[in-house]
């Protein structure tokens, strides 16, 4: 049974990955650290993580998994350049477990924007992001 279960995951997550754009957090990482203008960033998950830590800059614009997260994603990006770089993240578990990116990655594919990405956080927001060193903030949506 449990290697049924992890199949499905496999198969799930290669189906995420197959429909989203994604990006390292290590060139995430980089990015923030140079001169010049950074991609827009957006949080898809739940709004304690957000308080808690957060990528320097990232909009809260979630939960993805909700109704109400993906009409503060829709408002959050409704006047940006469809053109323009846009990253989402979550990181509130594995990542082909969370419910959050492929809403919100299906939502700004139906509103045109072409260089939307998603941050890969295999395991979670902490092992992969905060754990390796990469820059952190607190506090609560703007």
């Amino acid at each position: 049974m449990r290697t049924i279960i992890l199949g499905i995951a496999v198969v799930l997550t290669a189906g995420l990955a197959a429909e989203v754009a994604l990006v390292q957090p290590n060139e995430v990482a980089s990015q923030l650290a140079a001169k010049g203008a950074h991609p827009a960033i957006f949080y898809v998950g739940p709004n304690v993580l957000y308080r808690g830590k957060h990528i320097p800059g990232a909009v809260y614009a979630g939960p993805g998994s909700r109704p109400e997260g993906l009409d503060l994603l829709k408002q959050a990006v409704e006047k940006l350049p469809r053109d323009g770089e846009i990253m989402i993240y979550c990181g509130c578990c594995p990542w082909g477990n969370c419910p959050n990116m492929k809403p919100a990655m299906a939502l700004l594919k139906e509103m045109g924007f072409t260089h939307a990405k998603g941050i890969y956080l295999e395991n979670n927001f902490s092992k992969d992001w905060t754990e390796k060193g990469y820059p952190v903030e607190a506090g609560t949506p703007k």
